[in-house]
């Protein structure tokens, strides 16, 4: 008996229930959404063996031959000042004290600033470092000496001038709460080399979390198996990783294998792709108990390794989370995140620089210098830099600068990024972009590019609409590819 027959045979329509429908009339609408979990959805890149092996986050091949295969991002969350690191300005420098030409202001918003703000020269020498010659700041001793191996991005741009939207901009392609991050499409992509750790991890080092909250490593309307797993610097990884007192392995493993089979069993019935994420996840935590630990003790690496990054065992800081990125890259995690949210000077800006460059550059560096000796830089994507830059005006009284959209620098490494060049230029006084501005659509459809996926393909369908991460927007920047 077919669907049609049997609606027009009962004689009370209350029988009909919605379950039965969905399971009988749609063909299966929630086999079907499990299909688009286990890869269905993304038919142009997932590999067919990857579906069939039952395992969502299984590899899968790309639109085309990546250039990276794994990816760092080092999100320093506040809005670090592109004047006073990355974007010399003598005329800035010249016409410090005085009013902004009132042109250049017409139209623009700021989040806090004063419309009489005065200029504010910037407060640190610049030199030239490498073959390549690239202007870095006094500020970044480390990373001048690694130069060289990164493209400096001067004409970045973005929408939103308050941390909390421009935050979520940078990690999901949208102020708008509620969409999947970078590191989730990566995941939802490419699925995740490592079968004992999350493929998309992420920590919080600054003074406080992201004002974007979890929004900035969450899977939006993604499955939330892609989402970012946070693990913390000391102590368990991930809280409740260990087991209580009186519950063994033997008893865990008994424990999860029935639960196990009722969620098959519902998953069987009901394919809804969240039961398939949750069974996933309880068989995660259970490898993690006994990979975790191990990947999160550095004082595993040698000592002049943990010299080069200024880690210290037992001492949380952002060198020892820059040494545990390394690590979990590794052992096959797609995507790491570290948040450092302590870039947003409105006063003290000299001290406030100092102390997050001291806090930071080095491990940087590090990083760079660590993965290319181990021949990982080759295809590992690193990436630096915050939701947006500072002003040329003052704010703050005679120390500080507030939240600006218009212009910023970023830096990249590694994952087939062209190495040594600088990309874009501000104008005399870093106000906006000159020349090759490089907006935010445009950094995350050459991130993907580089993961070999064309950012226009990689979709995934919502409430009647194909999403992707770059929304209806976004321009592969070739200059900046090897």
């Amino acid at each position: 008996m077919n669907c049609q027959d049997h609606l027009y045979r009962r004689t009370d329509p209350s029988l009909v229930s919605r379950r039965w429908f969905l399971e009988q009339c749609g063909v299966g609408l929630g086999t079907m959404a499990l299909r688009d979990l286990l890869g269905g959805g993304l038919a142009t890149a997932a590999s067919p063996t990857a579906a069939k092996g039952g395992n969502p986050l299984a590899p899968k091949a790309p639109h085309f031959a990546p250039k990276a295969k794994r990816v760092i991002f080092l999100f320093m969350a506040g809005g670090p000042s592109h004047l006073e690191m990355f974007d010399n300005k003598p005329q800035l420098a010249k016409f410090d004290g005085t009013l902004p030409p009132a042109e250049l202001l017409k139209g623009y918003r700021s989040a806090f600033i004063n419309p009489d703000a005065k200029l504010l020269g910037p407060k640190f020498k610049f030199a030239k470092h490498g073959q390549s010659g690239t202007e870095v700041s006094e500020l970044l001793p480390h990373l001048s000496r690694v130069i060289d191996d990164v493209a400096v991005i001067k004409g970045m741009s973005t929408d939103a001038f308050n941390h909390a939207p421009g935050q979520i901009m940078m990690s999901t392609g949208s102020m708008i709460f509620g969409r999947p991050s970078m590191g989730s499409w990566a995941c939802y992509g490419l699925g995740s080399e490592s079968q004992d750790l999350p493929g998309f991890v992420v920590f919080s080092t600054g003074q406080k979390g992201p004002s974007g909250g979890n929004s900035n490593w969450g899977s939006g309307f993604l499955p939330t198996l892609y989402q970012g797993v946070q693990f913390r610097t000391g102590g368990d990884p991930v809280l409740y990783l260990s087991n209580p007192k009186g519950v063994d392995r033997n008893i865990q493993r008994d424990s999860l294998d029935a639960v196990r089979q009722l969620d098959e069993i519902r998953l069987a019935k009901m394919g809804d792709p969240e039961i398939a994420t949750r069974i996933n996840s309880y068989e995660m935590a259970f490898r993690m108990q006994m990979t975790a630990p191990e990947v999160m003790d550095i004082s595993r690496e040698p000592q002049h390794i943990r010299d080069l990054y200024g880690a210290e065992p037992g001492k949380p800081s952002f060198a020892n989370t820059c040494l545990l990125g390394r690590r979990l890259l590794e052992r096959g995690v797609r995507f790491v995140e570290i948040f450092h949210e302590a870039w947003d000077q409105h006063g003290d800006l000299v001290g406030g620089l100092k102390r997050n460059c001291g806090d930071t550059d080095q491990a940087c560096a590090a990083l760079v210098q660590d993965l290319k000796q181990r021949g990982m830089l080759e295809d590992t994507l690193v990436v630096w830099g915050g939701e947006f830059g500072r002003t040329p005006m003052v704010q703050g009284g005679a120390d500080g600068r507030d939240h600006h959209p218009n212009a910023f620098s970023m830096w990249a490494a590694g994952g087939g990024i062209k190495p040594g060049v600088s990309y874009g230029e501000t104008d005399d006084l870093g106000f906006s972009v000159a020349r090759d501005k490089v907006h935010v659509h445009d950094l995350h459809a050459t991130l993907l590019h580089l993961l070999g996926f064309d950012h226009t393909r990689l979709t995934y369908r919502f409430q009647g609409r194909d999403f992707r991460l770059t929304d209806v927007q976004g321009r592969v920047v070739k200059e900046l590819l090897a």
